[in-house]
């Protein structure tokens, strides 16, 4: 197997000997959890263009690298934060990149997709109203129903900055879960994920905060699937899903959107488990199909055993500052050779420094997630170059 020189934590070098991919079970679908990859973009790196800011987006190998999550038997979360929402993707390109994916989950049976739909084509300011974010999260509602999607909807920056409080956020989700035609997953992002959700539902404390939230949920029960939350805190989210309501589709789903602790959450305990909507998912995802494929014959020791690696690499991943993860994330894709190039929407590759890098390599290789080392070794050794180190 290669070896290479890679930077330490504490900036020496040390002499690094990949081991050899893993390979993971196969099966499909149906899987005893719902499991959604929210997947990036792939930007297109010959663009004549403003890296910084315009987008320019390989429509071909994002649609690709769907097909790919599908064929392990993922769900495809779009449009979210993963995919850039926010930091470089705007509406305008996050309707094309629904439309393509839609387009593209027609030809592949089986195949599950929902969408965010927000309020990002909403700039927050002093001047913009509470009536002005349910405008806006109707139009985007109603885009993503009218292409037949199912829609995730997404935390809104301008109601975080608009609303007085939390019947602000109570009036504005009564609204738009009334006029929803199919039930919808409600994205709770903490704000270690960003910044400028803080204080979201009308509270800075997360369990005031979550009382709103269940206020809406119990009130709406069936127009939602289920909620999402991105805190980074197990506690939370159980205390959380322990609250849901039951309804006849058999309850509102919790889920679990912290990366630190999915794999204990996914599997559950006595009073219930979560389901899974993760950013984690899309450079894990072989694992992750393996780890539900044991799970489905209630082979809880491999659940873990293929998940327990995983771990440690995502806690690195998204590591604070935590917006920066779909860095590492995109890292991977080139890693594995699902693109050609390690260039982001918005120049996001600068992101993250050559010692987080070199440690992403190495938990990734020690989950076996690496597929191809020799390739992986490769082109890890251009970055170092880059960053000077021989």
């Amino acid at each position: 197997m290669p070896t290479l020189t890679l930077p330490t934590e504490r900036g020496a070098l040390e002499r690094y000997a990949t081991s050899a991919p893993r390979e993971f079970p196969r099966a499909t679908p149906p899987f005893p959890r719902i499991a959604l990859a929210a997947a990036h973009v792939v930007a297109d790196p010959l663009a004549e263009q403003d890296p910084w800011l315009d987008v320019a987006v390989d429509w071909d190998r994002t649609i690709a690298y769907r097909r790919y999550l599908w064929s392990l038997g993922l769900g495809v979360a779009e449009a979210m934060d993963t995919a850039q929402r926010g930091m470089g993707l705007d509406w305008t390109g996050a309707q094309e990149l629904i439309r393509r994916s839609l387009d593209a989950m027609r030809d592949v049976p089986g195949a599950v997709m929902a969408s965010g739909a927000g309020t990002d084509h909403l700039a927050p300011g002093p001047d913009v109203t509470v009536d002005d974010v349910i405008r806006a999260y109707e139009e985007q509602c109603e885009a993503v129903e009218a292409m037949g999607g199912r829609i995730i909807l997404m935390a809104s920056r301008a109601l975080a900055r608009a609303a007085r409080g939390p019947e602000d956020y109570v009036r504005v989700y009564d609204r738009i879960l009334s006029g929803v035609r199919e039930p919808v997953i409600i994205h709770w992002l903490g704000e270690m994920f960003d910044p400028a959700l803080e204080g979201y539902w009308g509270h800075a404390d997360h369990g005031a905060a979550m009382e709103t939230a269940l206020q809406v949920i119990h009130a709406h029960a069936a127009k939602v699937d289920g909620v999402k939350i991105s805190l980074l805190d197990k506690d939370k989210e159980i205390a959380m899903r322990r609250r849901l309501p039951p309804d006849g589709r058999g309850g509102v789903r919790m889920y679990t959107g912290d990366d630190f602790n999915y794999a204990e959450l996914i599997a559950g305990d006595e009073h219930g488990h979560s389901d899974a909507l993760l950013g984690i998912f899309d450079p894990i995802a072989p694992a992750v199909g393996g780890a539900l494929a044991a799970l489905a014959r209630n082979d809880l020791a491999t659940f873990h055993d293929i998940l327990a690696p995983t771990v440690p690499l995502s806690r690195h991943v998204f590591r604070a500052p935590t917006r920066f993860y779909k860095t590492g994330v995109v890292f991977m894709a080139w890693l594995n050779a699902h693109q050609d190039h390690f260039v982001m929407v918005g120049g996001q590759q600068s992101a993250r420094s050559i010692r987080h890098f070199a440690e992403l390599f190495r938990l990734a290789d020690g989950a076996g997630l690496l597929r191809d080392p020799d390739m992986a070794a490769a082109r890890m050794r251009s970055l170092l170059a880059v960053h000077g180190v021989a």
